[in-house]
């Protein structure tokens, strides 16, 4: 008869889609978040934490049956009672509080908020389903002026994580100027928005492909359709030649300077009156801007900029990397979006009935760090701390105070608490710690009054590079007063 194993013991594993996070990626993230934060604080922006639970109702899901909310979130039914999920992004969260507190908080609210989402969606490379955002945003100021401010201080904020002028661009486009071409190019009707909608979703989802299928798979898409390679066919919108023209004249307008892209796009939208809304909106952006030393150095006009031109309701930008990186195939590639926003001003109408204008902007915080680390610009001190080793367990009280005195000069510092029988494992343990320091004191240093310093990080590269004899001379192992041991350590961290 088979022995009753017991219940199964759990894999230790992490769910599909999720990963965790260890020291040194936790402690470079921090130190980039703070300082953004700290760009978003000069700017005059509240911090706002808000709970990762929401109603499924005021995240904007519905249930399309009786069993589950629509696919994208974590969602669960509390017994009798309301749907909840996982909140997925930091906007719709935003429009639930500014309806909430509306007679408390004041008008405009500037908040900034940072933490994890959570998408239920199909994992992939690189894809996860919990991630941090980055999110700034003004409510209740319809002015284009809290657009420009966005602009120049997500420019201050990628500037100040180590991003420098040239390898970054913050570009500007407009919904509204797009709307404005659509309704010359013939397939928006200002006093009919229903009609044309399908045509002009088919538009809207085509020039988002630009960048991946070019002029002709837009120009195709927007017109009779376009076969694939594997021999598909979708069917496109129906725009004539001249139609498509007028479109794809949109995408190109970018000129030299913001100036002359207004001219042009003034040409294209001019006989619609939001488009023409939409080029006096640039224009007093780029003034804006302009009068505060924010030139195309730093943002620029741009109509190519089209990702969330279906969400966003007027100015859009987008931040972008513009140094080059290997992929994974190791050819030369420009790293791309790190941010993206603009202005949404019917979020909150779903909770108050009353439009209530809203613009912000969305850092893709792993991104970010991953254009950092690429660029070896990330500056957070990720070295373990000082170990002080365990020679004599009857002298643990002098290690504890050894300690001490390092934590309270401002050092990292611990004590081995393992088993200090094999010391040899007690430097290894060191090591996987990526400690710079061990100090080690037997029963002989402590009578002469010295406590040895392993310097661990010039002992590894010595090890490394250098010969026998090089070695010799290199010690990477001192003796110093025991009533120096601060001064010292601080002298081998090159703290001043």
């Amino acid at each position: 008869m088979a022995k009753d194993k017991g219940p199964r013991r759990p894999r230790a594993e992490t769910p599909k889609g999720f990963r965790d996070y260890f020291g040194a990626e936790v402690t470079e993230r921090k130190v980039m978040l703070d300082r953004i934060a700290a760009v978003y604080h000069r700017y005059g922006f509240d911090p706002l934490e808000t709970s990762a639970v929401e109603t499924v109702e005021a995240l904007g899901k519905f249930l399309p049956d009786v069993d589950r909310p629509n696919d994208g979130v974590f969602a669960w039914q509390e017994e009798d009672s309301d749907w909840l999920a996982l909140r997925y992004d930091l906007t719709a969260p935003l429009a639930r509080v500014a309806a909430q507190y509306r007679n408390d908080l004041p008008t405009p609210y500037r908040r900034y908020a940072m933490g994890p989402v959570w998408r239920n969606e199909k994992p992939g490379p690189g894809r996860f389903r919990q991630f941090y955002q980055c999110d700034a945003d003004t409510v209740g100021s319809g002015s284009v002026a809290a657009d420009a401010e966005i602009c120049a201080m997500l420019s201050d904020a990628l500037e100040e994580v180590g991003i420098p002028r040239g390898d970054y661009v913050v570009r500007v486009n407009n919904r509204k100027v797009l709307n404005g071409v659509m309704e010359v190019a013939g397939v928006l009707d200002p006093a009919d928005p229903s009609k044309f909608e399908h045509e002009r979703g088919i538009v809207m989802r085509a020039i988002d492909k630009i960048d991946r299928l070019g002029e002709a798979g837009v120009r195709a898409l927007i017109g009779a359709g376009r076969m694939d390679d594997s021999g598909d066919f979708t069917k496109g919108a129906g725009l004539s030649e001249a139609q498509a023209d007028v479109v794809l004249g949109f995408m190109s307008a970018r000129r030299d300077t913001g100036a002359e892209t207004v001219a042009r796009l003034r040409e294209l939208a001019g006989g619609s009156a939001i488009g023409t809304e939409g080029v006096d909106e640039l224009e007093k952006i780029a003034e804006l801007l302009d009068a505060q030393g924010y030139g195309p150095d730093r943002i620029v006009i741009d109509p190519a900029v089209v990702r969330g031109l279906g969400y966003y309701t007027g100015p859009v930008f987008e931040a972008e990397l513009t140094f080059e990186i290997l992929d994974e195939k190791g050819r030369p590639r420009q790293f791309g979006s790190v941010a993206g926003g603009g202005r949404y001003d019917d979020l909150v109408k779903r909770f108050t009935g009353q439009s209530v204008p809203a613009t912000g902007v969305s850092i893709g915080v792993d991104r970010l760090l991953a254009a950092l680390r690429a660029k070896g610009r990330v500056e957070a001190d990720t070295r373990g701390p000082v170990v002080v080793t365990v020679m004599d367990r009857d002298r643990m009280a002098e290690y504890q105070k050894m300690a001490t005195e390092l934590r309270q000069a401002g050092i990292r510092a611990e004590v081995y608490l393992g088993n200090p029988k094999n010391f040899g494992n007690q430097l290894k343990y060191a090591d996987k710690r990526n400690s710079p320091v061990a100090v080690i004191q037997g029963g002989d240093e402590a009578a002469k009054g010295v406590v040895q310093l392993k310097d661990l990080f010039l002992g590894a590269k010595i090890a490394a590079e250098v010969s026998h004899e090089e070695w010799k001379s290199q010690p990477a192992q001192t003796e110093v007063p025991r009533d120096t041991l601060v001064t010292e350590v601080r002298r081998l961290l090159g703290i001043a």
